[in-house]
């Protein structure tokens, strides 16, 4: 077979509506490009695993497969999960060619997406955006979160309620390049927490703010998100607090997920290896240099 199949590696969710999405995502990607084969597996939680989902591109005829991971940061599960399951595969499969792609990230096509979703929340302008990562132990993935939060408050219009009104915030002065107020938060794992968040944008004068997740599809962290907003909120008088939903099936996310896929095809893709733990000594990770997969 010349054309290298794609797999499309899930996380897993206890939420049906989270996996409804992640499968809805699939067939969509799989629609735009008929002539290739696409497979789809989950790490946990949901079948098939991924083993089994490479082993019905296999029973397909594919000998070349691409893994694209379906998550927004390069933190253990792209780092780890999709790496090994190629290599396991290779072994399981004597003769199949595998290729790995790089995760999602802060393309300016997720970006857009999550604007979208803030928008929707509150047509605003919102006098701050508070937007919500998974949040991991790994430094290089929350670092991309507050990568995420600094280009989306860049001349979008986000989080400039506040702004208008206010010279001494960045985007009450004059220029192309207004900037916002939007924040990065975590709902686990790692700081600043939601409430943190709100906290901070509460004392610089915030009354009408935003939460949005910075998630692909629906799951119990979603929940957990609006739970400690409102929590928050339920303590504040006179602060409104609106809740943007998930990016859920994307029409432009698809594009991204073949430009993964093209980039890979045609050249061994390097991962951000500025800020991987694994390649460079960060202050208190030096340990894990070197250290192979969950090391």
């Amino acid at each position: 077979m010349t054309t290298p199949g794609l797999f499309l590696i899930g996380h897993g969710t206890r939420s049906e509506k989270g996996v409804r999405q992640f499968l809805a995502f699939c067939d969509a990607i799989a629609a735009a490009r008929p002539g290739t084969p696409v497979g789809r597996g989950f790490i946990e939680l949901v079948e098939p695993e991924l083993q089994e989902g490479i082993d019905r591109l296999v029973a397909e005829g594919v000998d070349q497969i691409i893994g694209i991971p379906l998550v927004l940061f390069g933190a253990g599960h792209m780092k780890d999960d999709g790496p090994v399951a190629m290599a396991k595969a290779r072994t399981r499969h004597p003769g199949l060619a595998t290729a790995y792609g790089r995760e999602l990230g802060t393309h300016p096509l997720v970006l857009a997406a999550v604007e979208k979703r803030a928008r929707q929340a509150d047509p605003g302008p919102a006098d701050a955006v508070i937007v919500v990562g998974r949040g991991s132990s790994d430094p290089d993935a929350n670092a991309d979160l507050a990568k995420a939060a600094r280009l989306l408050a860049d001349s979008r219009g986000l989080g400039e309620g506040l702004a208008a009104r206010t010279a001494w915030l960045p985007g009450g002065g004059r220029g192309a390049n207004r900037l916002g107020l939007v924040e990065p938060a975590f709902v686990s794992l790692a700081a600043p927490t939601v409430a943190d968040a709100l906290d901070h944008v509460h004392r610089l004068g915030a009354r009408r703010i935003t939460v949005v997740p910075y998630f692909l599809f629906a799951g119990v962290l979603i929940d957990r998100i609006v739970e400690q907003a409102a929590a928050w909120a339920a303590d504040i008088p006179g602060v409104a607090v609106s809740y943007g939903r998930e990016i859920g099936v994307a029409g432009g996310l698809v594009d991204l997920v073949w430009q993964r896929y093209d980039e890979t095809r045609g050249s061994p893709v390097a991962m951000n290896c500025d800020g991987c733990i694994y390649r460079a000594p960060l202050p208190g990770y030096e340990a894990k240099v070197g250290a192979p997969p969950f090391g």
